[in-house]
């Protein structure tokens, strides 16, 4: 059910429309860190534990003190000098900056292993995010029945994509598929009206400006990491 006021303090709601007003201008950086801090204290939370420090916060996160401090600031949560931060209350003021206080479907287009393994994934659910419709174009696969966030779903044909996210307001989409598939799937979600895609097909996607497109690429993680690997054997084996 989505909340509308913070854990006992209320939240901030625009005028007539019990939605909170989001801040503007958190810059790209602080937004991808939110995510981190949001599941650090979200583990606190499970602990019962009520209050954290910066320095304790930061060091669970990955990042400096000040870096958090700063991030924070973005939310208008400085917490309080010599006491540190309310788990609960921030825990809510980042599931508020995130969208995570509504309940947002979500379609996985390709039904494959990483489909599978996608649809699955239990933190859905308890983040917010509800998958509504599974589409795949393999005739074999159209009627298998998924597990997705705890509830049956069952797997639709691609024909039914326009139609799918019509009825349930989808605004985010998951792409699964091939490489070769990724693009005019994309296209598809575009002209249904779904704005934000999450790619996890090995192709570079081409949309209009205003469509947020994120990828996930494992290839070029590890790749990175091996980066990170071969500079620690120093400069011999960068050479050889």
């Amino acid at each position: 059910m989505p909340l509308t006021g913070g854990p006992g303090r209320g939240g901030h709601a625009a005028p007539g429309t019990g939605a909170p007003v989001r801040r503007r201008g958190i810059p790209d950086a602080t937004v991808a860190r939110l995510p981190v801090y949001h599941r650090v204290l979200t583990s606190l939370a499970e602990r019962r534990v009520g209050v954290v420090s910066s320095d304790e916060l930061a060091r669970a996160s990955g990042v400096t003190s000040a870096k958090l401090r700063k991030d924070l600031s973005h939310l208008g949560s400085y917490g309080t000098r010599g006491v540190g931060y309310d788990v609960e209350y921030l825990v809510y003021q980042i599931a508020r900056e995130l969208g995570l206080t509504q309940d947002w479907p979500v379609v996985i287009v390709g039904v494959g292993n990483l489909g599978h393994a996608l649809a699955g994934y239990g933190g859905f659910a308890s983040r917010g995010f509800r998958v509504v419709g599974l589409l795949d174009a393999d005739p074999v696969r159209i009627g298998e029945v998924v597990v997705a966030g705890g509830e049956p779903v069952v797997v639709r044909p691609l024909a039914d994509l326009e139609a799918l996210v019509a009825e349930c307001g989808v605004t985010i989409g998951v792409i699964a598929t091939p490489a070769a598939a990724a693009q005019p799937v994309c296209d598809r979600l575009v002209g249904a009206g779904v704005t934000s895609i999450l790619n996890f097909a090995p192709a570079v996607l081409v949309a209009p400006p205003e469509i947020g497109i994120r990828k996930v690429d494992l290839a070029v993680e590890l790749q990175i990491l091996a980066f990170h690997e071969q500079r620690k054997l120093g400069p011999a084996a960068v050479t050889a």
